[in-house]
């Protein structure tokens, strides 16, 4: 039998060996699952990809704030505002409109602005989704917080190299009355489209299918499998289940609400 302080000495002296936080940024994009097998081992800190997507995303709020305005972000919006919301737009009296117009450039400045922590709240429900599919669905033991720390490194792949692009794109040129923060980089077709002229269902369908969204997806896998204890196939049968759910259900409402 195994003395209790004996054991807590080696389960802490495993804990703390494994790789740096830095060491598990770099090898997010070369070896991932040496990142993964990290988190596995106890090594759950999210706090660095954590604060590198913060940092992308400061860059990106004070790019538009300059190059685009948040004047021009609420007025971009205004012209690709589903056709339910310009028929209420429509009835609004000319005092509503002068009010909106005047505290749509302030919420959008303030809505971006706080993006970070609406982001952070989205992976805390995403990992408590694949925690319970994982487990209770396909036989796996993952922990939440290890499930966590994979959305944080996984999301390297899409977050920080998105806004990035987006804000060199409007360094070199790109118009700014075109520019939306929500999909920022031509790493999917929907960028390349004018969603006037556009159907809804198309163009949402062409903005979520994403070469950077993909390659999270694929690194979430990988690493819920991996922490969860399963086969491979488990981890992408639970993250892109749910993904193909949410891109049907986004369809549909896109093709309700236009």
């Amino acid at each position: 039998m195994s003395e209790p302080g004996v054991e807590g000495a080696g389960e802490a002296t495993l804990t703390s060996a494994g790789l740096s936080e830095w060491q598990r940024v770099t090898n997010t994009f070369t070896a991932p699952s040496k990142v993964f097998e990290d988190i596995k081992r106890g090594n759950r800190s999210w706090w660095a990809p954590f604060l590198i997507k913060v940092l992308c995303g400061t860059f990106l709020w004070f790019t538009v704030g300059r190059m685009v305005t948040w004047q021009g972000v609420f007025e971009n919006n205004q012209r690709n505002l589903p056709e339910f919301a310009k028929r209420m737009m429509e009835n609004m009296t000319p005092e509503q409109k002068a009010r909106q117009e005047q505290r749509g450039p302030i919420s959008q400045e303030i809505t971006w602005a706080a993006a970070p922590a609406g982001l952070l709240i989205i992976d805390l429900i995403a990992a408590g989704v694949l925690v319970g599919t994982i487990n209770f669905g396909l036989g796996g033991r993952a922990k939440f917080a290890a499930v966590f720390a994979v959305t944080q490194y996984a999301g390297l792949a899409l977050w920080p190299i998105r806004l990035l692009l987006g804000a060199i794109a409007l360094y070199a040129g790109a118009l700014p009355d075109s520019f939306d923060p929500r999909n920022p980089a031509g790493t999917n077709v929907g960028y390349y489209l004018s969603q006037q002229d556009t159907s809804p269902v198309l163009y949402f369908l062409a903005t979520r299918i994403d070469v950077l969204a993909i390659w999270c997806l694929v690194l979430t896998a990988i690493g819920v499998s991996a922490v969860a204890g399963t086969k491979r196939s488990s981890g992408y049968i639970s993250v892109f289940g749910w993904w193909g759910l949410l891109l049907l259900v986004g369809a549909v409402g896109a093709a309700i609400f236009g």
